[in-house]
């Protein structure tokens, strides 16, 4: 009994990821593994992937194959769908593939031949693991926006975030738990650079698929980089080197903890 009891709380134990390329899935999906459970290898996981769409079409117009190298693909959602799927296949652990909607079941086509995800995005509830597509405006994007975004685009200078993914949200204290990141001066740069350019050469430099993006997408960019050149230095955003810390709150709403007299 106590054995299947915990196979139960076990699988309702929840970790969601955003993954953007290869390189972090082995990793990726072994730290997120080891954040619920000790020994992976006696759980059953069920495993929900969304999102990725074909950006790109993997026939010509003639009907043959483009190639399909990386540096052809790059950046798309092929060899990072290719990946997860060979990763998940290859480990040990038990995984039951629930939803797969992802390439040509997550693509829908224009009059002009544009390509677009069907589903942009999902919400979890964490109590079940049940997954149900959503859409989030930006009244319903959770505590400090703007430094987890800056964060995702930033911490490839941060060795300490080499091949991991950015914890954000803790499943079991209901706490957003906002890691430090740092970032150097480059970014500065790079945002006095790209803050004034038009909104068409923000979407064709910052985006893969310029068409499919949100209606927010620039505006989104340009509160980054704002953000970027007002606090140019990481430890403005960290001074402590601690996570950035938000409770739920009687009434439903996100408050920044304190720690000693200091916001953490």
């Amino acid at each position: 009994m106590e054995c299947k009891d915990w196979e139960f709380v076990a699988r309702l134990l929840t970790s969601v990821a955003h993954m953007d390329s290869p390189n972090i899935v082995e990793m990726g999906l072994s730290q997120m593994l080891s954040s619920l459970v000790a020994n992976s290898l006696e759980t059953e996981f069920d495993v929900h992937l969304i999102g990725g769409f074909e950006e790109v079409s993997l026939q010509q117009a003639n009907g043959s194959a483009i190639s399909e190298s990386p540096a052809y693909l790059d950046g798309y959602s092929f060899p990072l769908c290719s990946k997860i799927v060979h990763t998940l296949w290859s480990r040990h652990e038990k995984f039951h593939l629930r939803t797969l909607c992802v390439l040509g079941h997550n693509t829908r086509r224009d009059s002009d031949g544009n390509t677009y995800p069907f589903f942009n995005g999902f919400a979890v509830e964490t109590a079940s693991g049940i997954v149900i597509p959503a859409i989030f405006d930006g009244t319903s994007r959770c505590p400090d926006e703007i430094v987890r975004r800056i964060r995702v685009s930033v911490s490839y200078e941060d060795a300490n975030w080499n091949e991991k993914l950015l914890e954000t949200y803790d499943c079991g204290s209901d706490c957003f738990k906002i890691a430090p990141c740092r970032w150097t001066l480059r970014q500065y740069h790079i945002a006095l650079s790209l803050l004034n350019c038009s909104d068409s050469e923000i979407l064709s430099t910052c985006s893969t698929s310029p068409t499919a993006e949100a209606p927010d997408f620039v505006d989104n960019l340009r509160r980054q980089w704002t953000y970027l050149i007002e606090h140019p230095h990481w430890t403005e955003t960290f001074p402590t080197k601690q996570a950035r810390t938000f409770a739920r709150s009687s009434d439903g709403k996100w408050i920044r903890q304190e720690v000693y007299g200091v916001l953490v």
